[in-house]
């Protein structure tokens, strides 16, 4: 990235009048402006794009502090500016989990290309409100870009849902400066001009009651800082439902495998099943089948659209004795020749 000399650019000294710098960025304008120029267009415009950033950094008070501010110091700025947009690649582009943030998708955010040089980019463009005359305004009110990673939830935190605090590594407006990146009209130390310090950030969140895996969670305004005063982008937090070690979930319906003696299948019983919210007692009845289903109406996952509960079905798995007493295998023998008469 190189270093722009905007007044160079406007040829006006840097102790000039803000009515110098916009009566030389008018006849600057006039002479390149690309309509003026049709046998030299490419050029033109080239060199009209150049003076209009330079106006739109020398014309806009705020800026010009900032700019006059940088001095000497625009290369360790330039390092800190390069370091985060690095930071902004590798989160698009990372999977380590060891980052609380990895995967982000990061589009249109600040910092973003405005259309001017890396340099504008970099440390201008969410500053101030006013383009050059002329010039195209809108990458100067533009909305931050939308952020995107995943949260991690237990089943039993989706099926209760409620409130939820949240950790992430993030850009965040720089605390020293408010954002500005000058403190008391000096480039600010803390984040070298560029306005934006890495930080991790907390969220509460509101997860809703039986949300599903994939489900995206939207936080308004939490996205990537908007560029020119405008609005921020929103953070999507993507649902990613751990497995549970005792439940099935499909759709809004949950599944449970519940082991019973087969005797309990064959004589009838009641048993223990759990549910979401406790264990409670099903009947069943004689001569029921291995792997029979009990429908439990009501007891799955809270509909996130609509009301009330999906089902909950209980598996009976028969368990087959083992190591029979020699009384016992006579017991089986008689009960297979009896079914074998009766047959």
């Amino acid at each position: 990235m190189n270093y722009k000399d905007y007044y160079k650019v406007l040829g006006v000294p840097k102790t000039a009048a803000e009515k110098d710098i916009k009566s030389a960025y008018r006849k600057l304008a006039r002479k390149w402006h690309p309509d003026a120029n049709p046998t030299n267009q490419k050029q033109a415009e080239e060199k009209f794009k150049e003076i209009s950033e330079a106006y739109e950094v020398l014309g806009d008070s705020e800026k010009r502090r900032k700019y006059d501010a940088l001095g000497s110091d625009w290369e360790n700025a330039e390092r800190q500016a390069d370091a985060q947009r690095r930071y902004r690649s590798q989160q698009a582009a990372s999977g380590a989990q060891s980052d609380p943030f990895a995967g982000a998708q990061f589009s249109n955010g600040a910092g973003g290309p405005s259309g001017f040089s890396d340099f504008f980019d970099s440390f201008f463009s969410g500053v101030g409100k006013r383009g050059a005359p002329g010039a195209q305004r809108s990458p100067f009110a533009e909305r931050g870009g939308d952020l995107e990673t995943e949260i991690d939830l237990t089943l039993a935190e989706a099926f209760a849902g409620g409130p939820r605090t949240i950790t992430l590594q993030m850009e965040d407006n720089c605390p020293r400066c408010n954002g500005t990146g000058t403190s008391n009209n000096t480039i600010c130390p803390q984040c070298h001009g560029t306005g934006r310090v890495i930080a991790n950030k907390r969220f509460d969140v509101t997860v809703p009651k039986g949300v599903r895996d994939g489900q995206r969670i939207r936080l308004a305004g939490q996205g990537s800082r908007g560029a020119g005063g405008g609005p921020n982008g929103d953070l999507y937090l993507v649902v990613h439902l751990k497995t549970d070690p005792k439940f099935e979930r499909k759709g809004d319906d949950l599944y449970v495998d519940v082991t019973v003696d087969i005797y309990d299948l064959v004589l009838g019983t009641e048993a223990r099943v759990p549910t979401m919210t406790g264990d409670v007692t099903v009947t069943i009845p004689p001569g029921t089948q291995n792997n029979k289903l009990l429908r439990l109406t009501g007891k799955g996952m809270p509909k996130v659209r609509g009301s009330g509960n999906g089902d909950e079905y209980v598996r009976l798995i028969g368990k087959l004795p083992t190591q029979l007493s020699e009384r016992e295998r006579e017991l089986f023998e008689e009960l297979a020749a009896l079914r074998t008469a009766k047959a």
